[in-house]
């Protein structure tokens, strides 16, 4: 936890209840919850950075700003709150004021070749990827294909995070970007049955339905078990394609 100072038990319930809330996508109860606790324990970096990116959620850049502002405030070394501000400094169009950020702020854990280490790397990679899935489930999907890749900009290996995006692409009315994203990860990642259900799923919704039988065939006689490339095929099936 970034702070100074110390919590008492209750201070940390609420921190705790806080963070829980914010982490669920709960917008409104962790700003209710973080406000409480800021009057009594403001000097604690981690609530205002939450705060600022529940802010940025809500598209109140400006509130945002103060929050992660204030975070660097505490402490200037906060990787995750510089890589944020310098995002919301972006969307308000201050690209000096981002630039001179990323510049000034460089976290402690920046290798020589001046890029984050990969642990802080994934970190944020992690943080944007939590966005993006909160985005997607109030059906933002813009900015859930953003959150998306923002991560993998971070971590492009992260196959889990572009299996995302494909879905979220696709949801997006963008089947043929997201046949993009599911044939890289299984490009890379060819066992990670998931994506090809999904990349027959966003065939079918194209009407390339042999193309859709075909992975969805691949994944059953790769892993018998898996039930939903079955039921897919029984979808075929009972709207006319040939028996499973």
């Amino acid at each position: 936890m970034q702070h100074q100072g110390r919590m008492t038990r209750e201070e940390r319930k609420s921190y705790l209840l806080g963070r829980q809330r914010f982490e669920a996508g709960d917008d409104r109860g962790a700003l209710e919850t973080f406000a409480c606790l800021l009057e009594s324990c403001p000097g604690f970096a981690d609530v205002h950075y939450m705060v600022g990116l529940v802010h940025e959620r809500s598209g109140d850049l400006e509130a945002a700003s103060t929050s992660l502002e204030r975070a660097l405030e505490i402490n200037p070394r906060y990787a995750e709150a510089v890589a944020a501000l310098v995002s919301v400094y972006e969307r308000r169009g201050l690209f000096e004021r981002s630039r001179e950020l990323a510049a000034a702020l460089r976290p402690a854990a920046e290798s020589a070749a001046g890029e984050l280490d990969a642990t802080t790397r994934g970190k944020l990679a992690n943080l944007h990827a939590a966005l993006g899935d909160a985005y997607r489930e109030a059906g933002e999907l813009r900015e859930a294909i953003e959150a998306y890749r923002k991560a993998l900009d971070r971590c492009p290996g992260f196959h889990d995070i572009r299996h995302r995006l494909g879905i979220a692409l696709r949801e997006a009315g963008l089947p043929n970007h997201a046949i993009g994203e599911f044939k890289r990860v299984l490009r890379t990642h060819s066992d990670y049955l998931e994506s090809a259900v999904q990349l027959g799923l966003t065939y079918y919704t194209l009407g390339r339905t042999p193309q859709a039988r075909a992975e969805w065939e691949s994944v059953l006689r790769r892993d018998p078990s898996r039930e939903d490339a079955r039921m897919y095929l029984r979808m075929v099936q009972a709207g006319g394609g040939a028996a499973v």
